[in-house]
């Protein structure tokens, strides 16, 4: 899933201009599918993957989490390569302002007061300099409430989803977390383990679930490319709600996917996803700075290019780094990086003995 989440967020990121934006209508169906795929079915991204690592973080019960042991190790695996990773872009964004470059593309670092500094580089009160970092940030936040989160699952599950629904639906801020929605998700996937929810329970009802997801999801793009950018109140708390539709949606949607060959393929692609997410958006600003050079105001031109370059690229990048750097490459995914020949990791999690040995370390 993680894959095909991260590849859905490269959509979500791909930028535009006033003048290219989907909801002027310039290009018609193109910009419902933009619409589509930007603000409806890939926005599930984020809280999907967050599901997931609740779930994955509680596998073995409450009881067997060692929080101090895993606060170290996930400060190694989520919290070191959003330094890493934000921090060096923060860099280069400063290295070409001071020459001039890029300015307009990015908040101007030169003339930013410290308050700004420390949040677009440490994401403190918002998104830091490389925007869908915020998730490892937000993540890392909630790997800390997490014993927290899991007594209060353990003992009152229903009222604490609601709760944290309802937090993630409305526009009210926690100052907690940058995105309150993390907080549900992660907490579902907690409840989902705790609980020992047969998950795999889904995977008959695969087709008709997956189907329901993607109608939902279409609708709701309708909606948004009709009344957008300024969305009614109650248009903003129904995408918001996609999160309930998205998390099932997402599951049906691996179920089928992960019979074909390609679905094989990806699940093996080890620290690529993470690769992915991390660079993308660098890759992307890149991209429409050049692509703003030529002058060419054939956004379609720019979209397909944009998308076909990132998804050559950045695997590329990865591969080179993970030959001829390991030990760097090592850290900046996050020790995601699995040897070819190593055992495959199998749980007692409630996903199905085969599902959970097909998963099991490609989701560690």
């Amino acid at each position: 899933m993680r894959i095909v989440l991260i590849s859905g967020i490269v959509f979500v990121h791909i930028p535009f201009g006033p003048q290219s934006s989907p909801f002027q209508g310039t290009y018609g169906l193109f910009d419902w599918i933009r619409v589509f795929l930007r603000d409806s079915l890939f926005r599930v991204g984020v809280p999907c993957l967050s599901a997931i690592s609740g779930y994955l973080l509680f596998r073995h019960g409450s009881t067997a989490l060692n929080y101090g042991k895993t606060v170290a190790r996930k400060a190694k695996t989520v919290l070191l390569p959003f330094l890493l990773w934000n921090g060096a872009f923060f860099l280069i964004v400063l290295a070409l302002q001071s020459e001039g470059i890029g300015q307009g593309y990015l908040p101007d670092l030169w003339s930013a007061n410290a308050r700004t500094l420390a949040t677009l580089l440490l994401a403190l009160q918002d998104a830091p300099i490389n925007l869908p970092l915020y998730f490892l940030r937000d993540l890392f936040v909630c790997i800390l409430l997490s014993p927290v989160l899991a007594s209060l699952i353990g003992r009152f599950p229903i009222p604490t989803l609601v709760v944290l629904l309802a937090l993630a639906v409305l526009p009210i801020s926690l100052g907690i977390v940058l995105r309150n929605s993390i907080l549900f998700s992660f907490s579902f996937g907690i409840y989902a383990s705790l609980h020992r929810i047969d998950l795999k329970i889904l995977d008959r009802y695969a087709l008709p679930v997956s189907v329901a997801f993607l109608t939902l999801a279409a609708v709701l793009a309708t909606g948004l490319y009709e009344t957008g950018p300024d969305f009614p109140a109650w248009l903003n708390i129904s995408r918001n709600l996609m999160v309930l539709a998205g998390i099932p949606g997402f599951w049906a949607l691996s179920a089928i996917l992960i019979r074909s060959r390609a679905g094989q393929k990806l699940a093996k692609t080890g620290g690529l996803s993470f690769w992915i997410f991390c660079a993308h958006y660098p890759m992307l600003l890149l991209l429409w700075m050049i692509w703003n050079r030529t002058g060419s105001d054939q956004y379609p031109v720019f979209y397909v290019l944009a998308a076909a370059i990132t998804f050559s690229v950045l695997p590329l990048t990865n591969s080179l780094a993970k030959h001829f750097l390991p030990s760097v490459y090592n850290i900046l995914t996050g020790s995601r990086a699995r040897p070819a020949t190593a055992a495959p990791v199998t749980t007692a999690a409630p996903m199905g003995e085969e599902r959970s040995r097909k998963y099991s370390s490609h989701h560690r």
